[in-house]
């Protein structure tokens, strides 16, 4: 049963409102609906949503909570970044990045934070010749 449902992924967030912005303005996804805590829910992908849950004195993850599989992360890269949203950069012995992409065999990866520090992702699938 589990197989066929629809996710909603819970962020925790410390500015509620600081979030809903980014989430609708920087990314622009579509506002769903309120939770009863006060969370705001957002449309994300094919049937799935992101949740902004209130949480006082909250820590980001230090790995990635969240990755979009888009179809192009260059273009994607180029839309968000009109946006104002900062792409991340790495030079790390297993992780290199080139114009904020990282192609790993040909899987590519972009990552960036939100406006609570939370690690998010654009990837692309290998394409299969």
């Amino acid at each position: 049963m589990l197989s066929e449902s629809a996710i909603t992924t819970m962020l925790p967030v410390s500015d509620v409102e600081r979030a809903r912005r980014f989430y609708a303005e920087k990314l622009g996804l579509s506002f769903t609906t309120m939770g009863s805590d006060g969370s705001p829910i957002f449309a994300a992908g094919k049937g799935d949503a992101i949740g902004l849950m209130p949480a006082k004195d909250t820590v980001p993850s230090k790995h990635t909570v969240l990755s979009f599989e888009v179809d192009d992360v260059a273009a994607e890269i180029k839309e968000l970044e009109a946006r104002g949203v900062r792409f991340e950069d790495y030079d790390l012995p297993d992780l290199h990045t080139e114009n904020h992409i990282a192609d790993m065999d040909g899987e590519k990866a972009a990552w960036f934070t939100d406006s609570e520090g939370n690690i998010l992702c654009l990837h692309q699938e290998k394409v299969s010749r």
